[in-house]
């Protein structure tokens, strides 16, 4: 896992501008802080910074090989769990080897099957070819989205990096957040390709971004499609349990510590006990780490969402595989850290407003990297499995996207806290239904299947190509700050691809959620796991925390000319910070959460923002 970046320019010599290549290259030292390197010819700069995990004295990028018709070189950042497998296979083509790291094998693979080569992956990965012999830029990204990617096109090339950090460090990239970029913020859609930033982009998922003298170009190599699900019920959980099990087996192959995130709940869990019994069989303890709040558990208040703690079950599935396990304790005042909430909001280029959830990510990934290196993650199983509560009322059922027609304190009131004059220009309730029908028309229908289960389709491909890439951004921006390369098992895309296309009546058949996941794993699993209801990521219920937010929106009402309230409303801040802490709407805690990463952000990043 590492952080790449590069600059392609046709009418430019690059050469003479090593400074800014270095510059773009520099911002991507936290997700690579073992080793860095560029490679510069005349139009095109590649940089790189290595996080090593495969292959620790080989493997150093960027890579390239010489050919009769010119230079190959690559920055590739990801890793590639059939590496072995793809290396036999170009070694019976002929392919001699330099290294024994995945990228390598990756690089070959282009030389012998030139973009193709995106076919024939199974991981998490975004890389970027420069082929010397036809002068163009080849950029590819992973299925799912899981590593991002990000690009401007510029008048006589391309820039791109891992994040938008190093595009912004180019002199040639503006730092302007418009309409378009606000909206989507505001309004969660999670729309392909979309950045805050103005004339920047992602590239989609499961798609390869050509740049050439006669520009741009975008083909996608991957989709969900729909396809007939022939299997009876047992032989979907026994393939279900056979994928499951090759998958956390490959993602457990690394030259460096590792561990798994385990939070008590199902998809954490399964993940454990399927890691235990592998590492077991060769003699190794698994580790694991979990992330609570000081007297969380003590005070627990049951709520809607969260109807247990996570803190009992923990204990039982470490009880129960044996592993050297760890709890990471956090307090308010390591969640209201102003530096901390800095460090989160860099991280992640945008002011999410993800607030506790955000921050104790962070510090939960810090003390993990403090002893592995690699940790595999149950992200994603409510997405591929339908886990979340929405799934299973009647927001699944709303003419948008589920998570927005669902009650709770993240998604509603969204507005609330702006300028209504901002909201207004914003033409959010438009913006989010032209999304929402042009997600839907990009799902297949399956011939014979009832309406109910279409629809139970078209929900489940909004999570897979909408939901789940916030979270997965989140994910990989919060571990990369710190070094720490966070693996997804659920989002391998052999699992991804049948679970999709098992019909929803198999997915729920035993009455609740994720059956198939909860079968497929059962015998990995304590039964006080195997029974309890889905529970989101924690937040903390101490009243001291929204105290501090309050505190702290005072002091940004104490700068009245603070670009913050171009687009914030100034008479909320002042409502919501006098009132009670402890009868604080949750609503509003989270509006003072928005307040504070806008307020860091502007300070961080001077943005210029354009709303007309």
């Amino acid at each position: 896992m590492c952080g790449i970046t590069g600059w392609v320019s046709f009418d430019v010599d690059l050469a003479r501008r090593r400074d800014v290549v270095d510059a773009m290259t520099a911002t991507m030292a936290c997700r690579g802080p073992d080793d860095a390197g560029t490679w510069v010819r005349d139009h095109v700069a590649l940089g790189h910074r290595r996080l090593a995990v495969i292959d620790l004295p080989g493997g150093r990028q960027p890579m390239s090989a010489r050919t009769p018709g010119g230079d190959v070189a690559m920055v590739y950042s990801g890793e590639t769990y059939n590496f072995p497998e793809l290396r036999a296979e170009l070694t019976r083509l002929g392919h001699a080897w330099e290294t024994d790291s995945d990228t390598e094998v990756v690089l070959r693979g282009y030389l012998q099957w030139g973009d193709a080569v995106a076919d024939r992956l199974n991981g998490m990965y975004a890389f970027a070819v420069w082929d010397g012999r036809d002068d163009k830029l080849v950029m590819i990204r992973d299925r799912m989205g899981v590593k991002p990617f990000y690009y401007q096109p510029t008048r006589d090339g391309v820039l791109f990096g891992s994040e938008p950090k190093a595009i912004l460090a180019n002199p040639l990239a503006a730092r302007v957040v418009d309409g378009d970029g606000l909206r989507e913020l505001v309004g969660h859609t999670k729309r392909p390709g979309w950045s805050l930033w103005k004339d920047v982009e992602e590239v989609p998922p499961g798609a390869i971004v050509t740049v050439d003298r006669s520009g741009v170009r975008t083909r996608t190599y991957w989709r969900l499609d729909a396809r007939p699900h022939t299997d009876d019920r047992d032989a979907t959980v026994a393939r279900v349990r056979e994928l499951m099990t090759d998958v956390v087996h490959r993602q457990l192959v690394a030259d460096v510590p590792r561990c798994v995130l385990l939070s008590g709940g199902l998809d954490s869990s399964a993940v454990t006990g399927l890691a235990a019994a592998h590492l077991a069989a060769t003699g190794e303890r698994v580790r694991t780490f979990s992330v609570d709040f000081l007297g969380q558990e003590e005070n627990f208040r049951a709520d809607a969402m969260r109807p247990t703690p996570d803190a009992p079950f923990v204990r039982d599935v470490a009880a129960l595989v044996g592993s050297a396990h760890e709890e990471v304790l956090l307090d308010p005042s390591d969640l209201t850290d102003p530096e901390v909430r800095r460090a989160m909001i860099t991280a992640r280029d945008i002011p999410a407003g993800m607030g506790d959830m955000d921050v104790s990510l962070y510090l939960l990934f810090k003390a993990v990297r403090a002893q592995s290196t690699v940790a595999l993650s149950g992200e994603s199983a409510d997405e591929v499995f339908g886990g979340y509560r929405w799934f299973h009322d009647r927001s699944a059922h709303a003419d948008t996207f589920p998570w927005l027609a669902f009650h709770n304190v993240l998604m509603n009131n969204r507005t609330t806290m702006y300028d209504k004059g901002v909201v207004r220009d914003l033409h959010l309730r438009d913006y989010v239904g032209d999304q929402y029908r042009a997600a839907v028309a990009e799902v297949d229908p399956l011939e014979g299947e009832s309406a109910h289960e279409a629809r139970m389709r078209v929900v489940c491909h909004l999570h897979l190509t909408r939901f789940v890439r916030l979270l997965l951004d989140r994910k990989d921006r919060a571990s990369m700050a710190v070094g720490l390369e966070v693996r997804v098992p659920f989002c391998d895309h052999r699992l991804v691809e049948y679970v999709y296309n098992a019909p929803w009546a198999l997915k729920t058949f035993d009455g609740r959620e994720k059956s198939l996941l909860r079968h497929a794993t059962a015998h990995v699993l304590p039964a006080s796991v195997r029974d309890r209801v889905k529970s989101p990521y924690p937040s903390t219920q101490d009243p001291a925390y929204a105290l501090a937010l309050q505190q702290q929106a005072k002091e940004v009402l104490a700068e009245p000319g603070n670009p913050v309230f171009d687009i914030v409303d100034r008479a909320w801040v002042h409502r919501v910070s006098e009132v009670d802490a402890a009868a604080l709407d949750p609503a509003d805690r989270v509006g003072l959460d928005r307040l504070l990463d806008l307020y860091h952000w502007f300070d961080l990043y001077r943005p210029e923002i354009r709303l007309s």
